[in-house]
């Protein structure tokens, strides 16, 4: 039998928890209320997804030098038990480089989310040692 333990994702996070909780830094770019308020939006579906985070980084940085195609970037810094996760993605747009760093940070919560839990559900005598344990009896 497997038991999932997960947290409760219809819990609301508390606006005063998601500001101390995440970070955002503006580098050659002016951060206005209207993209702090996307990047807390993102910090909000990451932590509502999981709410063991200790902290969220997220830095949208502007590099007039490069291309028309991927002039913003957004790198994400996910501070958490065990080893950070770190992303980052480029666009021609701020919003839409918020937008592919969410889906990226969710992609990888989920994936050590699923490792984590079938690492802790695993049958430790499967296979081929169940094997030799029979064999020697």
């Amino acid at each position: 039998m497997k038991l999932k333990l997960a947290s409760n994702p219809t819990r609301p996070t508390a606006p005063t928890e998601l500001v101390e909780k995440v970070i955002v830094r503006g580098v050659h770019l002016e951060i206005t209320p209207a993209l702090r308020d996307h990047a807390l939006g993102v910090a909000e579906r990451l932590l509502r997804h999981n709410d063991h985070l200790v902290r969220v980084r997220i830095d949208l940085e502007h590099d007039h030098t490069r291309g028309v195609g991927d002039q913003f970037a957004a790198k994400g810094h996910i501070e958490i038990g065990g080893p950070d996760l770190i992303a980052s993605v480029r666009s021609d747009d701020a919003y839409k480089s918020l937008d592919l760093l969410s889906d990226r940070l969710d992609r990888m919560l989920r994936e050590r989310s699923r490792t984590r839990t079938d690492r802790r559900n695993n049958d430790r005598t499967s296979g081929k040692f169940r094997k030799e344990l029979a064999s020697e009896d």
